[in-house]
């Protein structure tokens, strides 16, 4: 049975997260420390002390959850953690994954952050505030909900977003066919239909200009191949080639988050267990639906890593 690491996306933020962690170690504090240099900003403290709006900027929320990750799996490196011996592969939930290339050595800590920086304020800048919007469609089949977005579309941009597993997918587009997709989904017999609270259509071809900011962002930075397979969002396989990787990275930023189907590779490939490593712990609750067989562990405090450690090493 092998293991993998899994690292969150955003909506796993909350204020005051990763300050246990800069308290109890010092490399927890250099990774901050950092991130705040990369990004000539103090965003560890709006991390640790809000406000929540402020850390919920996209542009924000994004470098701040891959900190915390990053700073999880520095203090379990310097515990006698080497990836590449205890771990099988790594994935993470949309900017999630940046976080799970850091970790596998194909980005620098600093031009990881700064990917996420423009990553963010690409997004938000694609779409005017008004015109995008996103809904989460609870209990309905993927394939109903793809037949939704269809009709609703028309001519403009519908389509599934994220499938998160449980139940849960996410659409995303131009506001009124989302709205629609949404009405239709109720009438099929969706449990809920629920608009998000989004600055922008995330995951949508309406998404395309940051699709290109991100190609160019990502020719200007060291590529390495990571010390483990990545398993991709897009394609729900292992890349370790750096050419592809930017590939699947570029294409993520339009295309499908397909988490239910990550976890259910993670099933048919021998891997027993999954450590979600940073923030929060909506993938260990994803997991344990998708899979009741597969364990799934949120890793983010200093207790955590301390029963980690006990278990890996």
């Amino acid at each position: 049975m092998s293991v993998a690491f899994t690292f969150p996306g955003q909506g796993s933020q909350a204020v005051g997260m990763g300050r246990d962690l800069a308290e109890a170690f010092p490399e927890a504090r250099a990774v901050f420390e950092e991130i705040d240099d990369a990004l000539n900003q103090k965003l560890s403290r709006i991390m640790w002390d809000g406000p929540e709006d402020e850390l919920t900027l996209t542009a924000n929320a994004q470098p701040a959850l891959m900190a915390v990750s990053m700073a999880v799996m520095r203090v379990m490196e310097k515990g006698g953690l080497k990836l590449k011996d205890k771990v099988a592969y790594v994935a993470g939930h949309s900017l999630g994954e940046y976080s799970a290339l850091c970790a596998a050595g194909t980005f620098t800590l600093a031009d990881t952050a700064r990917l996420l920086r423009i990553r963010g304020n690409a997004m938000q800048a694609a779409v005017p505030v008004g015109e995008g919007a996103m809904a989460a469609i609870i209990g309905l089949e993927a394939d109903d909900v793809e037949e939704a977005c269809k009709s609703a579309g028309r001519g403009s941009v519908c389509q599934i977003a994220n499938d998160n597993g449980g139940g849960q997918l996410v659409i995303s587009g131009a506001k009124p066919a989302v709205e629609e997709a949404a009405r239709i989904c109720t009438e099929k017999g969706a449990k809920r239909a629920l608009m998000l609270p989004v600055s922008a259509p995330f995951h949508s071809e309406l998404m395309a200009p940051a699709a290109d900011a991100m190609r160019e962002a990502l020719g200007e930075v060291k590529v390495s191949a990571p010390y483990v397979p990545v398993i991709a969002n897009v394609s729900v396989a292992p890349v370790t080639d750096p050419a592809e990787i930017v590939d699947r990275l570029v294409e993520q930023v339009t295309g499908r988050v397909r988490w239910r189907e990550t976890v259910g590779w993670f099933g048919e490939n021998g891997v027993g267990k999954l450590y979600e490593i940073g923030s929060g712990k909506v993938l260990s609750g994803l997991a344990r639906r998708i899979n009741r067989d597969l364990a799934a562990v949120p890793v983010n405090t200093p207790d955590d890593i301390d029963a980690v450690m006990k278990e890996l090493l």
